[in-house]
């Protein structure tokens, strides 16, 4: 019981956190919230059980504490350390009409947008383009957004202007930096008509960080 302690402990709170920071509520203050009220009822829970049963005191007890720290590390340093990539992303300029008849394949620019601060600050362009080679992929050019925990990049359908407004979207994967030139590939078949806005979505506290409406 007291190996089978650790992971029990370990995976109650961090699914409570997960449920409480970004499945119940898409209110970043809420959330955070109902996560340091679950971080008590975890800690209180802990704590009873360890004056129940003093044998498992230790891996109990030391098991919370080690896992509140952890996740604390971990979202202490995503909001006040940058991560900045720079990718050789693909460049491109819309398409001329004249042009459609060339033979020479090129890479054209479908569709850009700037970035709008929603509840973070956020600068730089994004850029949906069709490759010579085929494929589409997203452009996050002069880019720069606040960082945070569980940064994602979404296509959402519909303006996208606060989180309540987030709910019909395709995911494209983690954010590979809040700083810097990246690129991303868009799923085949995705209509850049219904999905015309980028956004920055912080998973774990559901926050809408930043958005840009393709044009």
């Amino acid at each position: 019981m007291r190996l089978l302690a650790v992971p029990v402990v370990v995976v109650v709170v961090l699914v409570g956190i997960w449920i409480t920071g970004g499945l119940i509520t898409n209110d970043f203050a809420l959330a955070m919230a109902l996560t340091t009220a679950w971080l008590a009822v975890a800690g209180v829970a802990c704590l009873a059980v360890a004056w129940r049963r003093r044998r498992l005191r230790v891996p109990v007890i030391g098991a919370y504490l080690v896992t509140v720290a952890v996740v604390g590390f971990y979202l202490g340093r995503s909001m006040f350390l940058d991560d900045e990539v720079n990718e050789n992303v693909v460049m491109a300029a819309p398409e001329r009409p004249e042009a459609r008849g060339e033979e020479r394949p090129r890479n054209v620019l479908l569709a850009s947008g700037e970035f709008r601060s929603v509840a973070h600050s956020a600068t730089g362009t994004a850029s949906a383009i069709r490759r010579a080679r085929g494929g589409r992929v997203l452009t996050l050019t002069s880019f720069e957004v606040d960082n945070g925990p569980d940064l994602r990049v979404y296509l959402v359908a519909g303006p996208a202007r606060d989180e309540s407004e987030v709910d019909d979207f395709k995911d494209l994967g983690a954010l590979k930096g809040n700083k810097g030139d990246q690129q991303y590939d868009i799923p085949r078949g995705l209509n850049l008509d219904r999905y015309s806005t980028v956004v920055i979505w912080c998973r774990a506290f559901s926050v809408n960080f930043a958005r840009a409406p393709l044009r």
